[in-house]
């Protein structure tokens, strides 16, 4: 193997993660214990980089990087750093990954890939670029590797539910229901780029394209802010994103799916259902039962027919066998170490990983035309 900026390719790959909040803490535990799970190349986690030189430290002690840095432009630079792990919000993402990729590092990118289609697109051409020096990157869309997601992409793609027809998908939560919340990067445009919609329907519309194999290829949307003021830090301010979301999908295979999402959906803590219903059966998941799938096999006889427990925790699942003995259940962080699995072992072999830039983009393309869709007037009765 031979990594960006590490010419023999014997030494262990340096590691710069970009962030340590939220994203940076669930990464960190991740780059620590990918190794003790899975055959994967070496890694060293070098430095943790954050604006506060104090916080970043006290998070570098935490999380096991070996230094710290206050500016990422020096890290990328550095020659013992061969990936960037971008942590931080949206509307960083592209010039921190673009000058990284150019740079001659690899990079993994939390999503949204970016704020705005502009941004994603000057991203995917980066990475283009990059891979023809095998420069290879990421956007972090953990949920790919929920084992009973990955097995439930599986059974469609081996046809056991025939021609898929309809979603039904949602993704709930409700730590904005409290109207005394208080404003958060999150809820301004120019940081945030958009509310629900980027931040947790991204989510739902990469699975849908990514269980289905397929593409949306158009929508119909609704956006909506129930509690536009917050109080901020320097008095009552506008919020200027949405807190729900709706939307209609077409896909181009000729199914259609339904999305809700929301972060006053009072409790509703971290609740994303996917249902999928097939010509031959059915499926569904629910995050908060994640090792578990629902399966409906429709070709036996009706007074047989029902959805059965399926606890996705063998050997022969997705990812599971790296784990416990059978039986024994994994949670929501082991997603983000079958994403460094699944990220250092495409680096080592020199293929694409998934999902790309490319599809980060097509998912960036969907919340768009929502958010166009939602901007065009409704019909008044």
């Amino acid at each position: 193997m031979t990594a960006a900026g590490d010419p023999s390719g014997s030494a262990p790959l340096g590691v710069a993660m970009i962030g340590y909040a939220f994203m940076g803490k669930a990464h960190s535990q991740a780059w620590r214990n990918t190794a003790a799970y899975f055959d994967v190349p070496a890694i060293e986690q070098r430095v943790l980089v954050g604006r506060d030189a104090g916080q970043v430290a006290e998070a570098a002690a935490r999380f096991g990087w070996a230094e710290t840095a206050t500016d990422w432009r020096d890290v990328i630079a550095r020659d013992d750093v061969h990936i960037v792990d971008i942590c931080t919000p949206g509307w960083t993402h592209a010039e921190i990954a673009i000058a990284a990729l150019e740079a001659g590092k690899h990079v993994l990118v939390e999503k949204p890939l970016a704020n705005s289609l502009a941004e994603s697109e000057r991203m995917v051409a980066a990475a283009r670029a990059a891979r023809e020096r095998g420069v290879h990157s990421m956007v972090g869309f953990n949920y790919r590797r929920v084992p009973a997601l990955a097995y439930a992409r599986r059974l469609i793609a081996d046809g056991r539910i025939g021609t898929v027809r309809q979603v039904r998908a949602s993704y709930l939560q409700d730590w904005l229901a409290d109207e005394s919340a208080l404003m958060t990067w999150r809820l301004r445009r120019e940081t945030a780029g958009s509310g629900a919609l980027g931040d947790i329907a991204s989510h739902v519309i990469d699975q849908i394209q990514f269980l289905l194999a397929d593409t949306v290829t158009d929508v119909s949307g609704r956006l909506h802010t129930f509690v536009e003021q917050r109080q901020g830090p320097e008095g009552v301010e506008d919020v200027t994103v949405d807190d729900a979301a709706w939307a209609t999908l077409s896909l181009a295979g000729g199914a259609l799916a339904s999305v809700e999402v929301s972060r006053v959906a009072l409790g509703r803590k971290n609740s994303l259902r996917i249902e999928i219903y097939g010509s031959h059966g059915s499926l569904a998941f629910d995050l908060e039962r994640l090792n578990e799938l629902e399966f409906l096999d429709g070709t036996g006889a009706v007074v047989e027919q029902g959805f059965r427990r399926i606890v996705v925790t063998e050997p022969e699942h997705p990812y599971a066998g790296a784990w416990w003995p059978p039986g024994h259940v994994i949670g929501w962080e082991h997603t983000f170490t079958h994403q460094i699995r699944d990220f250092l072992v495409a680096i080592r072999d020199g293929t694409t990983p998934n999902p790309s830039f490319e599809e980060g983009l097509q998912v960036q393309r969907v919340l768009a035309a929502i958010e166009e869709s939602a901007a065009a007037k409704s019909v008044r009765l």
